[in-house]
């Protein structure tokens, strides 16, 4: 009866497909590129890695066709993702989902499609992941600037999702560095890929600052958000990840000397944004346990926040110990991932399940708004006049 529903509510439920869908493509390929990495990487582990890589690719392309069709059928119902103040921070996740399936391409699908087709693919992948990220760092917070203002307990992880792609594209733009042009292309790529660092990094460095200080003065957010907390590890891990990779690029590009001040830069900056993210990752941890001891914690497509940013934190060890020879980051780099697979495993059943009981897609209505910061600052001086005047 379920299954019968679920399939002639099929139109309908299309309508309620959103940009958040795309994060489930995020943590599946970033479950397959930190396995690709991991140090003493088992031949099963690297069967199960491609496996994933594969399931990541038809799933953005089926993601794909389905966005546009929802685009093409639900022209209004897209507008309103856009326009909604917490489902179009999560269009960041859009352009995010090819550039991580382009990595796996370079990473593990050269011996399935052949080496110039994969570095092919991959630069498709990569270019149109980049350009849509770079679209979306612009728009989403010239949204935000020029809006109607939000509240001051309105920050959270989502708000994290706009700036993060650049950073993702500068990591994996590292890959690409060796099957570039020697020369003035590799070059202009080298500097591409750090200025996307530099700007991915400052603008998420600002939203960080917002989050903590909303915990701080507010508390924990509500339940339903509570996997956003993780989201911040993203752009922490995945600095970390770009920074020791495209050291390790510019080896073809820079003299040896500027190679290893640069290394040198990067494995400084790399463990001290590490260890801030542990600190990030244990407290997002405290508070999920906080609210699943109180029964709060019920699946909703945010749990693929508990994937990706962890992923991005396995890349980073494992960078580091490249880079030190430090067994703690090994350890580290192996324990995460574990995290990571019982995190993805856990949410790719529930996901699943959603789709197959037909809960899922979720409706938009059933996403609540955070307040507007203009309404409740009137509300705010309403309230003061009324008192001055008693």
């Amino acid at each position: 009866m379920t299954a019968t529903m679920s399939w002639t509510a099929r139109p309908e439920r299309l309508r309620h497909l959103g940009p958040n869908w795309f994060a489930a493509v995020m943590g599946t390929g970033m479950l397959a590129n930190a396995a690709a990495t991991l140090p003493g990487l088992s031949h099963t582990l690297h069967r199960a890695a491609v496996a994933l890589w594969v399931t990541a690719a038809l799933a953005l392309v089926g993601l794909a066709t389905a966005w546009t069709a929802h685009h093409l059928r639900y022209p209004e119902q897209a507008r309103a993702h856009r326009a909604h103040p917490v489902m179009t921070h999560f269009v960041g996740a859009v352009p995010m989902a090819p550039v991580t399936v382009a990595a796996g391409t370079l990473l593990l699908g050269p011996p399935i499609l052949g080496a110039t087709p994969a570095v092919v693919l991959a630069w498709l992948l990569w270019s149109v992941g980049t350009v849509l990220g770079l679209a979306t760092a612009i728009a989403v917070p010239y949204r935000m600037f020029t809006g109607p203002g939000a509240a001051p307990d309105a920050a959270f992880g989502g708000w994290l999702m706009p700036v993060v792609p650049p950073m993702v594209s500068a990591a994996f733009g590292a890959l690409l560095l060796p099957h570039t042009p020697a020369g003035q292309p590799r070059l202009t790529l080298l500097v591409l890929c750090c200025a996307m660092f530099g700007l991915s990094l400052i603008a998420a460095s600002i939203v960080l600052v917002m989050i903590w200080s909303r915990l701080v003065h507010h508390g924990p957010p509500p339940s339903d958000t509570v996997a956003t907390l993780w989201i911040a590890l993203g752009p922490l891990g995945q600095s970390v990840t770009a920074a020791g990779l495209l050291a390790d690029a510019s080896r073809t590009i820079l003299p040896a000397g500027d190679v290893d001040d640069l290394i040198g830069l990067a494995t400084v900056l790399g463990v001290a944004v590490w260890g801030f993210a542990m600190l990030w990752l244990t407290l997002a941890a405290a508070v999920t346990l906080r609210a699943a001891r109180a029964g709060d914690l019920r699946f909703n497509l945010t749990w693929w926040g508990f994937t990706f940013p962890v992923g991005t934190c396995v890349t980073g060890s494992t960078v580091l110990f490249t880079h030190t020879g430090a067994y703690l980051f090994a350890v580290a780099a192996v324990l995460l991932y574990a995290l990571l697979a019982a995190a993805w495993t856990v949410t790719a059943a529930c996901t699943v399940r959603g789709l197959l009981d037909g809960t899922l897609p979720t409706a938009l209505a059933a996403i609540p708004p955070p307040e507007i910061g203009g309404a409740r600052e009137e509300i705010g001086r309403r309230a003061e006049a009324v008192t001055r005047a008693a």
